[in-house]
């Protein structure tokens, strides 16, 4: 079987789309349209129903391919802005997987303000829409979506709140094609960092939950091994978790709030095999974030719990070659892969004012 053995970015197609917004984690539904969560911004002033409104997170369609994307406001999602009173507790949209006509969304939230001291990421709150974008509801079933204040979130009505060590505390979906239906096992899988430090943050850990209990937290299994076989160990434990790989050191900010490694995985179907793009932040001497430009990776792997390859690196990542480029959050896009293997597009983001939007390259697949 042919396999991947290295990547070329395509400078010459990079392009951005205008508006704000970042992260830009998507999944592709069986209604043939892909999903974008955009978080940290307003969107585009040429989408119908744009509102000017600043938000921490919403979920997009989208249409076309590029250079001809097309972005549809979702008018039933519902609005989390950024300028709430500041007892509201902040979430920001990451994983979002969409299978069987539905829609999941992984919303990461901090222990408390970014604008307190020592913030961090500590949880996860699930939402989901039962019928492709258009209505949104609680993990329970029930709506409107509730966005819990500080001192009400719990383990009761978070997926994950205040695990060992902070793990999975940022979640990115596996992707399998539309609609998932490239998936054979029945099983959603999920990955994160497993902490908010240098040393944790860059190990990677997972879980997987069976398609039909997305909702259900005690349904969760957590990676903790890798057998001589190359097949998973899987435990119902979080503390039982395993590291799935470790990525550089070094690449882990202190100033803001840590925000690295935070990986996109898609099923790489031509060449049958797993994809994952992954970043880490290019710190400042005294810690803060995107003092230099950021590092980019690619891993392959017949398993989506490994063993994992690299098979690009960059230490300093430049979409257009610019030196003052700040990329981060790269994305593979499962739609836009060429159905020969040999190419698929990238999206991610760029932390320079002009260019805070959603930004795509294309990125040709060398195969031996």
């Amino acid at each position: 079987m042919a396999k991947i053995v290295g990547l070329k970015r395509l400078i010459e197609t990079t392009a951005g789309t205008g508006g704000t917004g970042d992260n830009w984690h998507t999944t592709w539904a069986d209604d043939d349209r892909q999903y974008v969560a955009l978080c940290d911004g307003q969107g585009w002033p040429d989408v119908e129903g744009y509102t000017g409104q600043p938000y921490n997170a919403r979920v997009y369609g989208v249409e076309g391919e590029p250079p001809r994307v097309r972005f549809v406001h979702l008018t039933g999602y519902p609005d989390l802005l950024t300028e709430e009173p500041p007892n509201a507790s902040r979430y920001y949209g990451f994983g979002i997987i969409a299978l069987n006509g539905h829609i999941y969304h992984y919303m990461s939230t901090p222990n408390r303000p970014f604008a307190e001291p020592e913030p961090r990421f500590v949880g996860i709150k699930l939402i989901y829409s039962p019928d492709n974008g258009q209505t949104w509801r609680n993990q329970d079933g029930s709506s409107p979506v509730t966005w819990e204040h500080w001192d009400e979130r719990s383990r009761e009505n978070m997926l994950l709140f205040e695990e060992p060590g902070d793990a999975f505390c940022l979640i990115t979906a596996l992707q399998m094609g539309k609609g998932y239906e490239l998936n054979r096992d029945g099983y959603v899988y999920i990955y994160g960092p497993n902490g908010n430090l240098e040393g944790t943050m860059n190990q990677l850990v997972m879980a997987r939950v069976p398609t039909g209990r997305v909702l259900d937290r005690a349904a969760y299994e957590f990676f903790a091994s890798r057998g001589g076989d190359g097949q998973a160990r899987w435990s119902p434990q979080i503390e039982d978790r395993g590291i799935v790989y470790t990525f550089p050191t070094g690449w882990v900010n202190t100033g803001v709030h840590p925000y690295s490694w935070h990986p996109s995985v898609v099923y790489y179907a031509p060449l049958e095999t797993y994809l994952m793009a992954n970043w880490g932040m290019g710190c400042a001497d005294d810690g803060m974030w995107f003092g230099k430009p950021s590092y980019l990776g690619f891993w392959t792997a017949p398993h989506p719990w490994g063993p994992w390859e690299q098979v690009h690196e960059e230490t300093q990542w430049l979409p257009t070659g610019d030196p003052a480029g700040r990329a981060y959050q790269p994305q593979i896009i499962p739609k836009w892969i060429a159905a020969d293997g040999s190419c698929f597009w990238l999206v991610f983001t760029e932390f320079r004012e002009g260019l805070y939007c959603y930004n795509y390259q294309k990125v040709s697949v060398l195969i031996d």
